[in-house]
């Protein structure tokens, strides 16, 4: 486990994200109905919908799907549609609204679409475990009409080929309003459960890039930072979210622009991207995060003494899930009995708390004083 060094910061963070005492004492049974049978909907193929390839008929029944869950939560949702870069397919952002009369919104996002279901993936850790944790969050949330912004849920298309969803999005938002100063935050879920351990990251502190989208980048650490010291306090220690620590071109606690928050950075949106994984393993490029556990049956030999394969050069499997066979709801019960449904509704506490309790005008003045 790693901790934030500073205790300034530590006091800072608890000062703005306070929470009640009844909100410790949450059991997480109580959203694990809830996870399970989003899980089950999107993931498994034959109770639910299975592997959702981007612009494939089994992504548009997911989309439906997600709206109308929202809709029955009696959240503002629209759809934005928007084509795929090749052929004639089409996918799109199914976006849910809380308070939308509000001026100033918090975003929590998952991607909705799925790779690998030529290996035989489902899509179920890679990203059923976030879109249910976006609709269990929702679900708690959609009758508290009381807080001083909007939360807005988005269910991005497309991510698995390009991010294709979240870059439209952003650019149709700087096209209409000319900036995303109205965003407080991007919190984005992908890939929140399955691996060894939960981890929550900042954006890069070296600019993606951002093509087309011209605005100032943002590395700021405070969701990140905020996210962490909840989860600290709020859930059981195996499932308390950890920053990674500094390695070859990634600094402690941030992460690559390959998922739906990069668009945000690249508008000037402080993000958080929770995700679970292992990066103390010596994976296929090194300690890079990309091998998600160390289960021996992820691996064709697993040498627990250099945390690595024990033939680098014969290796195959390198303890992946994402885009593989794995990643189907009934093989990783069979390895991890209840893993997904404890990370899953570890991180549904955290984020409840989190978007709850949200400091508008501390924050916001925290942020001009660091400008």
């Amino acid at each position: 486990m790693y901790k934030i060094p500073s205790l300034l910061l530590t006091f800072i963070l608890y000062t703005l994200f306070t929470f009640s005492v009844h909100s410790q004492t949450i059991l997480k049974s109580e959203f694990s109905a809830s996870v399970n049978k989003y899980l089950q909907e999107i993931a498994d193929p034959v109770k639910g919908i299975g592997a959702r390839e981007a612009g494939s008929a089994k992504e548009k029944e997911t989309i439906i799907y997600v709206g109308k869950n929202f809709k029955e939560m009696g959240l503002n949702v629209s759809v934005q549609p928007f084509s795929l870069t090749k052929g004639e397919l089409t996918s799109a952002n199914v976006i849910a609204d809380l308070n939308s009369n509000k001026a100033k919104t918090l975003v929590l996002a998952a991607h909705l679409d799925s790779t690998g279901a030529e290996h035989g993936s489902h899509g179920a850790t890679d990203n059923a475990t976030g879109l249910a944790a976006l609709l269990t969050v929702a679900e708690e949330l959609a009758h508290k009409e009381n807080l001083p912004y909007n939360i807005r849920f988005i269910a991005f298309g497309a991510e698995e080929v390009g991010l294709l969803g979240a870059k439209y999005y952003v650019k149709n938002l700087l096209e209409e309003s000319g900036t995303a100063e109205n965003i407080l935050a991007m919190i984005n879920l992908d890939t929140i459960a399955g691996g060894d351990f939960l981890y929550v990251h900042s954006a890069h502190t070296t600019p993606y890039k951002c093509g087309d989208i011209k605005a100032k980048y943002n590395s700021d650490t405070h969701v990140r930072d905020a996210l962490f010291s909840l989860s600290s306090s709020l859930i059981n220690k195996a499932q308390q979210y950890i920053i990674h620590p500094a390695y070859e071109g990634y600094p402690e606690g941030v992460t690559g622009g390959w998922s739906d928050h990069a668009p945000f950075a690249c508008a000037g949106v402080p993000i958080a991207y929770i995700e679970s994984t292992n990066f103390t393993i010596n994976g296929k490029d090194g300690y890079d995060g990309y091998s998600q556990s160390d289960n021996a049956a992820l691996w064709d030999c697993f040498d627990k003494t250099t945390h690595s394969a024990c033939e680098r050069k014969e290796e195959n499997q390198w303890g992946h899930i994402w885009h593989t066979k794995s990643d189907q709801l009934a093989i990783m019960d069979q390895l991890f009995s209840q893993r997904l449904t404890q990370q899953l509704t570890a991180s549904v506490e955290v984020l409840i708390a989190f978007l709850s309790n949200y400091k508008l005008d501390e924050i916001e003045n925290n942020q001009m004083n660091n400008q």
